[in-house]
């Protein structure tokens, strides 16, 4: 599963909860139409959302999370243990989920979690980063693969600008594991730097999945006109 991914394009098929292209059979009809035109692998919110793709794409390679805003805990990509359960009842073939280190809603740490979805569930982990000890202590924990998809989004790192090239490189560099190039991969020129570097793989959402973005990006631009 992991070798089908090597050097290909993943792209995130995902939408703002207010958006009406938040709907299963929507998001898998964009899953469909990327993997028509090349994507090796997927990434995919939510367990009705994965359940709607799996059915669609039955061996496409699937990473699955679930997204979850909780009151008590800034880690919002798959931060517990029933959450790493549901997507893999719904058919993902990864997991994936927050390992930064900030304090995890139920007081397990990302470790434990990572273990535990190896050990009772039998599926590998994406380990989502912010930073370089982020990524060591998710490549101790024995992640099978490590995104650098949260750089540039959490409190130690919000000052930055995604993609992280030099977190990227540091990774591949120094890391016996396979690192996805994930977050602002933004043009085509940008997902072959990646692969350049040495990223085992390349995500890309907005740029090609992103309508509800792109379009505001596009009106906030000639709104003064």
């Amino acid at each position: 599963m992991l070798a089908r991914l090597h050097h290909q394009l993943i792209v995130s098929c995902q939408a703002p909860a207010d958006s009406p292209l938040h709907d299963a059979g929507i998001i898998a009809a964009i899953a469909q139409a990327a993997v028509n035109q090349g994507a090796a692998g997927l990434r995919i919110d939510s367990p009705a959302h994965v359940a709607a793709v799996r059915q669609r794409l039955p061996a496409t390679p699937i990473i699955g999370l679930w997204k979850q805003q909780l009151p008590d805990s800034e880690v919002y990509i798959t931060p517990r243990w029933r959450d790493a359960v549901a997507i893999a009842e719904a058919g993902a073939d990864i997991i994936a989920l927050d390992a930064t280190l900030r304090p995890r809603p139920d007081g397990d740490t990302a470790t434990d979690l990572i273990h535990r979805i190896q050990q009772e569930l039998g599926k590998p982990v994406m380990a989502d980063i912010d930073t370089w000890e982020s990524a060591q202590a998710a490549a101790a924990a024995g992640a099978e693969l490590i995104g650098t998809t949260l750089y540039g989004y959490t409190t130690a790192t919000h000052t930055l600008t995604p993609p992280g090239w030099d977190l990227l490189a540091t990774m591949v560099m120094q890391l016996d594991v396979p690192v996805i190039c994930e977050g602002g991969v933004a043009t085509p020129a940008m997902a072959r730097q990646a692969l350049d570097q040495g990223a085992y793989a390349v995500v890309v959402g907005t740029a090609i999945t992103g309508v509800d973005a792109l379009a505001r990006s596009f009106q906030a631009a000639i709104a003064t006109v």
